[in-house]
C-alpha cells in the first residue's frame, strides 16, 4: 500500500469511528507550499475513549501495528501514538489535541480541502507556518522546518491573516523565526 493509500485509508476509518481529526505536518506544507517527500503522516486527532476499539478494528495485525495501551497512554499524557503499515513500513503519528492555547486555537480553525481525490481536513495555511516555526524552534533551527514554512508563506502569502500570524509567533516565543521568513521570502 502507498502512502496516498494509507492516508486514505486513514481518513475513511478515522471518518467512520468519529474522530475529528486535522492533518498537519510535511503533507500539508506540501500540499500549501512545496511539495516534498515525507515519511510520515502526521495527524492531531481528539480520540473519544469509545472509538479506540473500532480504530484498532480498521488497522488489524499482521498489516498494520497499532496498540491499544499506546493510544490509552497517548491520551493520559497528551501526547502521540503511532499505526505502522508493517508491508510498506510507512506511518501514521497520530498527536492528541491537547488544551493548550494555540493546539485549540488551529484546531478549531480547521478547513476541508481536497486531496487525492477525497476531502480532508487540513491545518490553515497560518497555523501550519506557526508549527513548523515551532518545528524548527524546538529542533534548534531546523532548515527543513523553516524551509517548509518560507514556502507555504509565498505560495499562501495573499491569503494569510498577518494579523493572526504574527500574533501567534509572538505568544510561541517564535516571532524571529517568522522575521527571518519573511525576510528570506521572494516576495516583494
Amino acid at each position: 500500500m502507498s502512502q496516498q493509500e494509507l492516508l486514505k485509508r486513514v481518513i475513511t476509518a478515522l471518518e467512520n469511528t468519529g474522530i475529528q481529526y486535522m492533518l498537519t505536518g510535511s503533507l500539508v506544507s506540501s500540499l500549501q507550499g512545496e511539495p516534498r517527500l515525507t515519511h510520515d503522516i502526521d495527524i492531531v486527532v481528539a480520540v473519544p475513549r469509545e472509538a479506540i476499539k473500532r480504530l484498532l478494528a480498521a488497522f488489524p495485525p499482521p498489516d498494520y501495528y497499532l496498540d491499544e495501551r499506546s493510544i490509552l497512554a497517548a491520551i493520559e499524557e497528551n501526547s502521540m501514538f503511532n499505526l505502522i503499515d508493517t508491508t510498506t513500513g510507512d506511518k501514521v503519528d497520530f498527536w492528541i489535541l491537547t488544551d493548550q492555547p494555540f493546539d485549540r486555537s488551529r484546531f478549531s480553525r480547521r478547513v476541508t480541502d481536497y486531496f487525492l481525490s477525497q476531502q480532508i481536513v487540513v491545518s490553515r495555511p497560518e497555523d501550519t507556518i506557526l508549527a513548523k516555526l515551532r518545528w524548527a524552534k524546538l529542533a534548534g533551527g531546523s532548515e527543513k522546518q523553516l524551509t517548509d514554512a518560507l514556502r507555504v508563506y509565498e505560495v499562501q502569502f495573499t491569503n494569510l491573516d498577518m494579523e493572526y500570524l504574527e500574533s501567534w509567533a509572538e505568544k510561541l516565543g517564535i516571532e524571529s523565526l517568522l522575521a527571518e521568513v519573511k525576510s528570506r521570502s521572494r516576495l516583494p
